[in-house]
């Protein structure tokens, strides 16, 4: 019991710690008063509601996307539930990271009697399709903007090692041979003793939701439905350069680095990407010419105003479901 309340302490409080030591370094010079300034006088509010807007967007075409995948396993959630639910598992990622994927499936299961297994096959899946998505476009991104990363992997230090180089070091066979053992000695446990029935009743609900993409009713409307993320998720923060003077004029390819470099930034688990992300904005952003006080009030603003709108939704998807099920 001990173990396992530990275990929950330091999946809550390790995130926290590693976002604030982030931020400490990030912004350890810095000059907090200049917060309110921007505030009071220099925030272009219009166009930060419209990037709000394209915040929630992102959701909603979120949910409905959901929704249409449960519905080849027979699971049929109203849609405004599917969209609520989303709108709590980011919520709940701010307490601890990843757990908003475990929190919307529990979500629909009380509200919809979904099977929680196969709603997390398809969360699953959505994950896979959304690490493809994003690897196309930095990929894109990448090639068209080359010489700004390389300025970036350069003035922060970061190595980018050659594919030849990383092949031909020993320690990448070792760990091949160590991931492909264990593979191979998980197979035959497997085969030998078979799995738990809770387990393997488990394993093949999420195989099966992982499975119904390929069973959509409506495949171009699924695709729709993921390019409109996207589309939103850019949105929600390339229309945040046009809220200050100093980054209105940076361009779409600079918001599009950014953006790129941010999403691979929340990588890291912290509440909201706290930390990372505002190393990664800041110091792409001076690579445009944008000073370091501006750009650390740009990314302190925005990463701010956002999170609110992620505990506002959070909350209001949490209201909706508690009043429908009193």
């Amino acid at each position: 019991m001990l173990n396992k309340r530990l275990k929950k302490s330091l999946q809550a409080v390790l995130p926290i710690v590693l976002g604030v030591f982030v931020l400490y370094f990030v912004y350890r010079d810095y000059d907090f008063s200049r917060i309110g300034e921007v505030l009071s006088h220099e925030v272009a509010w219009g166009w930060m509601a419209l990037s709000l807007f394209f915040g929630i967007m992102s959701h909603v075409f979120r949910g409905l996307r959901w929704e249409q995948t449960l519905q080849p396993l027979g699971e049929h959630p109203k849609k405004a539930n599917c969209i609520d639910a989303i709108f709590i598992s980011y919520a709940a990622n701010l307490i601890i990271p990843r757990m908003g994927e475990l929190t919307r499936c529990g979500v629909l299961n009380k509200t919809d009697g979904v099977n929680f297994s196969k709603a997390l096959g398809t969360v699953v899946t959505e994950r896979i399709i959304d690490g493809v998505c994003i690897l196309l476009i930095a990929a894109a991104t990448f090639l068209l903007q080359m010489p700004v990363f390389m300025r970036f992997f350069s003035e922060t230090g970061t190595k980018v090692p050659s594919l030849s180089y990383l092949v031909s070091t020993p320690w990448f066979y070792v760990s091949l041979f160590c991931v492909v053992g264990a593979a191979i000695l998980l197979y035959y446990i497997i085969k030998v003793f078979g799995l738990p029935r809770k387990v393997k009743a488990l394993v093949m609900g999420i195989r099966k939701g992982v499975l119904s993409v390929s069973k959509v009713d409506n495949p171009p409307l699924f695709i729709g439905y993921t390019i409109l993320i996207w589309i939103c998720y850019l949105l929600h923060f390339y229309l945040t350069f046009y809220c200050f003077d100093f980054s209105a004029d940076l361009g779409f390819w600079a918001g599009l680095v950014m953006f790129v470099g941010g999403t691979f930034a929340v990588i890291v688990p912290t509440p909201n990407g706290a930390g990372p992300w505002h190393f990664a904005v800041i110091t792409m952003m001076m690579l445009y010419g944008v000073t370091n006080t501006d750009a650390a009030t740009f990314a302190l603003i925005v990463h701010a105003i956002q999170t609110l709108l992620v505990i506002v939704l959070g909350i209001w998807g949490w209201l909706r479901i508690s009043l429908q099920h009193d």
